[in-house]
């Protein structure tokens, strides 16, 4: 089905706002500050975000923090540390959306072995670690190996 040239406006709007996102996710940034990204009202941005990509613009952006977190964690960086250089202010909320996101929590993540995420590619490594919003996610699957 053919999309009017409305809706592919609205579309590139809307992936400029997501790239903005990615890009700035450790700035303080709400719902209003990404919807004039879009050329949208908050309200409208929020309801055409998520029919667009399957989640509320902010909890895309708490995805992509925590995404950055967990490589931060990997690397030795504190878990006070990591919180707040993804832009995060509160630790307590950090640590219960990151055990949310990713099924542990951070201090549990640092200190796991992480030997098959090292030995990828990081382009691979991102791919295989980016945090899902599933409970059923099982991280020993690719960030543990076998005992040798």
């Amino acid at each position: 089905m053919a999309m009017t040239p409305q809706e592919l406006a609205n579309l590139a709007h809307l992936r400029r706002a997501r790239d903005f996102i990615d890009r700035e996710y450790a700035r303080p940034l709400d719902v209003p500050t990404m919807a004039a990204g879009a050329l949208m009202s908050p309200a409208h941005f929020s309801r055409q975000f998520k029919a667009a990509y399957g989640e509320s613009p902010y909890n895309y952006l708490m995805t992509r923090r925590i995404e950055r977190a967990m490589a931060l964690l990997r690397a030795g960086t504190s878990v006070t540390d990591a919180c707040m250089e993804v832009g995060c202010t509160s630790l307590g909320s950090f640590s219960s959306r990151f055990t949310e996101i990713v099924g542990i929590n951070p201090s549990e993540y640092r200190a796991r072995e992480h030997h098959a995420v090292k030995a990828m590619p990081s382009c691979i490594a991102k791919q295989h670690t980016r945090p899902e919003r599933t409970a059923s996610r099982n991280l020993s699957r690719i960030e543990e190996a076998p005992a040798s």
